[in-house]
């Protein structure tokens, strides 16, 4: 593993880890969670010495405003989330002409889904509890209308504590509509991971994103995992190693 820096849209500095694999198999490019960081508390790390034991390249990168990366965290978007993940691409095929698959937890799954409707670089799509239902996802952590002025930051209040985010980052998501954005991967292999314990993203939207994309797809519901796929690493590990060789 090395420490890795690269440059977004903004010329925002992005920093990132990658770990070597075997020159034959496609890159994967990891997307963070909301709040989350490219380590993952430790588990993005050890998920992504599993991959490379079994020779898959892997880059684990933070988002502008997240972890190490330039940026404030209140002028994050899902349009900046997948720049920035285009950015990402760039960086791993400057070294590689190798595919790129790309794998993505919580938004950061929504954010692979998006950016690989338009980037036919992507060569497969995984997505690990991925929201569909942006807004109403959002607008469930705060008591706040929402004020006229884009610049205007929101509290948010979550698992991690309380955030600000400004208005803007509300009004880009309406520009989205992830099931349309899954229907266009095709023909490239789709796998949508989910827990059925979700107490965040309700499972059945995991089955939407299933049902609007074309074959190749595959869907997978690991009984009694939670949003974090807590006590359920491996076994989430395992089946999307699976599924890579399945397809790469």
């Amino acid at each position: 593993m090395k420490k890795v820096t690269f440059k977004n849209r903004k010329e925002q500095t992005l920093a990132g880890l990658f770990f070597s694999g075997s020159p034959k198999r496609p890159v994967l490019i990891v997307c963070h969670g909301f709040t989350g960081s490219k380590e993952g508390k430790g588990k993005a790390v050890e998920m992504a010495e599993f991959m490379a034991c079994d020779g898959y390249p892997v880059l684990l990168f933070d988002f502008a405003g997240c972890g190490e990366s330039q940026g404030l965290f209140q002028d994050i978007s899902l349009s900046g989330h997948i720049g920035d993940l285009q950015s990402a691409v760039d960086f791993c095929l400057e070294g590689s002409p190798g595919p790129v698959i790309t794998m993505g937890r919580s938004f950061g799954g929504t954010t692979a889904i998006c950016h690989a409707a338009t980037d036919q670089r992507v060569r497969g799509v995984c997505t690990w509890a991925a929201p569909v239902s942006l807004t109403d996802l959002f607008m469930g952590f705060t008591d706040e209308d929402l004020p006229e002025d884009e610049n205007t930051t929101v509290a948010l209040a979550g698992t991690e504590g309380i955030i600000c985010l400004k208005k803007s980052f509300f009004t880009d998501l309406w520009k989205y509509d992830v099931l349309r954005c899954s229907s266009l991967i095709f023909p490239r292999p789709l796998l949508v991971i989910q827990g059925t314990e979700d107490a965040v993203v309700p499972p059945e939207e995991a089955g939407a994103i299933f049902n609007s994309a074309r074959e190749p797809r595959d869907l997978l519901y690991i009984d009694g995992a939670d949003h974090q796929f807590s006590d359920r690493h491996e076994y989430l590990w395992e089946m999307t190693l699976k599924w890579l060789n399945k397809y790469f």
